[in-house]
């Protein structure tokens, strides 16, 4: 009995899942563009606001930051030495 309700109960689950659209937040670029229509979609490869905004020019659309951006870090310079003072 108790087999066949964890059957049920998995296939209950299987239906209720519909289909999941995939956001596309990359976390190589700081800038993403985000469609305003019935399946709104996030593309994120964009290097500036600047840039997202010179194409959705015209679209339904807006530029946002992207909340996964995960920026590389820079290396820290490296330390100079001084030559040792001879006395």
């Amino acid at each position: 009995m108790r087999n066949l309700i964890l059957a049920v109960l998995a296939a209950g689950m299987a239906v209720g899942a519909g289909p999941s659209s995939a956001q596309t937040y990359d976390p190589s670029y700081p800038v993403c563009k985000r469609v305003n229509s019935d399946a709104a979609s996030v593309d994120c490869y964009y290097t500036t606001m600047e840039q997202c905004r010179e194409e959705i020019r015209g679209e339904s659309a807006q530029c946002v930051p992207n909340p996964f951006y995960k920026a590389t870090p820079t290396p820290a310079p490296a330390a100079t030495t001084r030559p040792a003072r001879n006395n």
